[in-house]
């Protein structure tokens, strides 16, 4: 099983209660450990949720943005584009992402039991472009895991490129990761 940002959080849950799975390959879950990043505010998802019942979907997907540390000139050219109109389709999944990752984004270690009952092989990972609060996160996360590597995805960021990652599943699933060109942390 996959999951990429809040997806690797819903994955890694879905492990801990059971579903049964081979493998897990986790990248970028959003967790906030240290104080390397602000962490997420306690009161966020009310607002989102507020946004929504106003009917104002524009701002919340701003609000969410700006949560990403999407630089405000961006934010400004994505709302003349194409794409805008679609974020603000899907928008409405937005509080599911919070709920499913807010309680490891206040800036505390992760706990030790958390997910003890992960009890399959587990490639963790984040992107060498990605900011080095992820990185740490990552790592810690890889760290509370009975069965996971760290590694890194050397080139990427958060929005993780199909081509980069289809390799490192099917190796993953091959159980051969030594033939692709992953940079190895411990």
């Amino acid at each position: 099983m996959f999951g990429s940002s809040s997806g690797a959080a819903l994955a890694l849950d879905a492990a801990n209660v059971g579903v049964p799975i081979q493998r897990l390959v986790l990248y970028e879950a959003p967790f906030i450990v240290d104080d390397g990043r602000p962490p997420i505010a306690s009161d966020f998802l009310a607002r989102l949720t507020e946004l929504f019942a106003k009917g104002r979907r524009g701002d919340a997907v701003k609000m969410f943005m700006k949560l990403m540390d999407v630089p405000a000139p961006v934010v400004f050219v994505m709302q003349l584009l194409p794409l805008w109109r679609k974020l603000k389709t899907v928008a409405h999944t937005l509080p599911y992402d919070i709920s499913i990752v807010q309680d490891h984004e206040r800036g505390r270690p992760l706990r030790r039991d958390r997910w003890s009952a992960v009890s399959v092989p587990t490639l963790v990972m984040n992107g060498g472009k990605s900011p080095g609060w992820m990185h740490t996160a990552m790592r810690s996360l890889a760290a509370v895991l009975p069965d996971a590597q760290y590694r890194t995805l050397a080139g990427q960021t958060h929005m993780l490129r199909a081509k980069a990652i289809a390799p490192v599943i099917t190796s993953y699933a091959l159980n051969d990761l030594a033939t692709l060109s992953l940079a190895k942390e411990s």
